[in-house]
């Protein structure tokens, strides 16, 4: 009895670790997402010293919903359409899946940055991601099978901060050079955001599942850690 009582002891006390350390990693992670990139200026001015615009800039994906893009999809989208415009980048690649709702993040992404004036033939897209991280992994995949050497990470300050340690780690194990370009929300601001008009039901993915279908709270945050990514086998 006495051992038995240990035991259902030690498995409470290690669930309850266990649980304080997906708070831990939890809160960790809100936190650093919580903050944004500071002086975003010297990401843009490390990228412009460079010779020539690079190959390509990663813009992830935001759920499509209301038939509209958020204020988050709009400001990437503007923020990609910035870059191009000034002769940043020569390709983009639109990363996200249908994860949760029936859209196709990259696809309803595609179809603004034709609206937008970007060529179809420079827009690449990567419709496997289901996480932040996975934005950066498979669109980095989706850049060398095209011969896309010099890539970046263009995104909003918020989410460019919390994908800085995982570029990071990308970089040293995959041997790789992705920089990060934050959007500048002073330059952003100054210049109105103009809205365009898609036909929306061509994103849509008839094999669409809700993600919270598949994925518990807990997996869904570990895959945005990067934690299910398998760095052994290429995609």
């Amino acid at each position: 009895m006495i051992r038995v009582f240990l035991t259902k002891t030690n498995k409470k006390q290690q669930a309850s670790l266990q649980a304080l350390f997906y708070i831990a990693c939890f809160g960790s992670f809100i936190l650093l997402a919580s903050c944004k990139i500071q002086r975003p200026e010297k990401f843009y001015e490390t990228v412009e010293n460079q010779n020539g615009p690079i190959d390509a800039i990663i813009v992830p994906g935001v759920p499509f919903r209301d038939s509209s893009w958020s204020n988050v999809m709009k400001l990437r989208m503007h923020w990609a359409k910035h870059l191009w415009d000034r002769r940043m980048t020569t390709n983009v690649i639109l990363s996200g899946g249908a994860i949760y709702t029936t859209y196709s993040e990259c696809k309803i992404m595609r179809l603004y940055a034709i609206q937008m004036g970007i060529p179809p033939e420079n827009i690449f897209i990567d419709t496997l991601a289901q996480h932040s991280t996975e934005n950066v992994y498979y669109s980095y995949y989706v850049a060398q099978d095209n011969g896309l050497e010099n890539i970046a990470v263009a995104s909003d300050p918020y989410q460019t901060k919390a994908l800085k340690p995982f570029v990071r780690k990308l970089n040293r194990k995959l041997n790789a050079n992705v920089l990060l370009l934050p959007a500048i929300l002073d330059s952003m601001s100054a210049t109105p955001m103009k809205d365009y008009k898609i036909d929306y039901q061509q994103a849509v993915d008839s094999n669409f599942i809700n993600i919270t279908e598949t994925q518990s709270l807990m997996y869904r945050l570990f895959g945005t850690m990067g934690m299910h990514i398998n760095w052994k086998t290429r995609p």
